[in-house]
């Protein structure tokens, strides 16, 4: 078998195609709470700490020198990292809250209980439970 037809059963696999659309959907979704993270969760809390933004928060290093025109400014940008952290803390929390959900259905559609066992198979078993219950074990 060559490569190529390896390649193409590998590919036709429900596996890969089921990640690639994973990985697609968990980019857009990524994208939104970044959105959310910075244009609705950042703002009220900033104005709660005073007026605070978090994502132009930093620690400065080397500042600018006016007298050059090359940006020299170097700095730590902390605020950055603190929207990435709560950006972070909302995928996680909704990657859980996602997974308990698909254990929940799972737990239900498992636990659904067979069709009733026709009335030979019923006899059988009844059948059987008798000869286990009359055997004499030394």
């Amino acid at each position: 078998m060559g490569i190529f037809s390896e390649f193409r059963e590998f590919i036709a696999r429900g596996n890969v195609v089921d990640l690639a659309v994973g990985v697609i959907v968990g980019g857009a979704f990524g994208k939104i709470i970044t959105a959310l993270v910075d244009q609705v969760i950042m703002p009220p809390i900033g104005l709660l700490a005073g007026g605070v933004d978090f994502s132009h928060m930093e620690f400065v290093l080397r500042p600018d020198n006016p007298a050059t025109k090359v940006d020299e400014l170097v700095a730590i940008h902390y605020g950055a990292f603190i929207n990435t952290l709560i950006q972070f803390l909302i995928i996680a929390f909704s990657v859980f809250m996602l997974v308990k959900v698909v254990n929940a259905v799972y737990r239900t559609s498992t636990t659904k209980p067979g069709p009733a066992p026709k009335a030979e198979e019923a006899l059988l078993a009844e059948i059987r439970d008798l000869l286990k219950q009359s055997r004499i074990d030394p």
